[in-house]
């Protein structure tokens, strides 16, 4: 059974509707997070009110301007992941984690959906005491939400390094690319693969009414 939380600081993160149009701008900040496939969470975010820009790239290993095909070999260290640019005073760091658990599965330590492996492993990444604490707690949250113990680890920040063009914004992208379907636009080839995937049914399956991007 899913347990509704009543803090008002989760109800707000999860209403992207309640989200103000308009607001004083604050500081541009960032953080750093991996959900599985860095097209999905790229897309996921920069639907929300208040942030900037989300880019695509790899961090949490040791290989310096990592490819694409050397982070999916699994032999680098490093995750997909998601650099999220946002205001601060538009939306705040603890409300972007509340958003973040509940796009994903927490609850997979082996990857995320149909992608498996440790490139496609969970986790956020935290640079200083105050980036920690917020994601500890709505790590605690999303944890007492689910009533199950969550795997996504909080980790140290490193590096990050931005995913080769062809990434960013894959999801909107107009080229055509040839699949199993075809030669088809790269938009409907994110579509298909993310619903073949199963993200958005797990995610659905995990959080109901909370999930706010399902269909993304």
């Amino acid at each position: 059974m899913l347990l509704r939380l009543p803090s008002l600081i989760i109800a707000f993160a999860l209403s992207l509707a309640a989200l103000p149009q308009t607001a004083t701008a604050g500081e541009t900040q960032y953080i750093v997070v991996a959900g599985g496939c860095f097209w999905c969470v790229e897309a996921d975010f920069e639907k929300v009110r208040g942030v900037k820009e989300a880019v695509s790239g790899y961090t949490g290993g040791s290989t310096a301007n990592p490819t694409y095909k050397q982070v999916t070999r699994g032999k680098t260290g490093h995750y997909e992941a998601v650099q999220i640019t946002y205001d601060s005073g538009r939306i705040n760091r603890r409300q972007l984690y509340d958003l973040f658990f509940r796009s994903i599965d927490p609850l997979d330590a082996g990857g995320q959906f149909c992608d498996r492996g440790s490139s496609y492993r969970s986790a956020i990444f935290v640079d200083g005491p105050e980036e920690r604490a917020a994601a500890e707690a709505a790590k605690a949250a999303a944890e007492q939400a689910l009533g199950q113990r969550i795997v996504t680890p909080i980790l140290s920040a490193s590096q990050f390094w931005d995913a080769e063009d062809y990434h960013q914004d894959y999801y909107k992208g107009s080229n055509r690319v040839l699949t199993r379907f075809g030669a088809i636009r790269q938009s409907d080839a994110y579509k298909r693969y993310r619903k073949g995937c199963g993200r958005d049914a797990r995610v659905r399956q995990l959080w109901g009414a909370d999930a706010p991007f399902v269909g993304g």
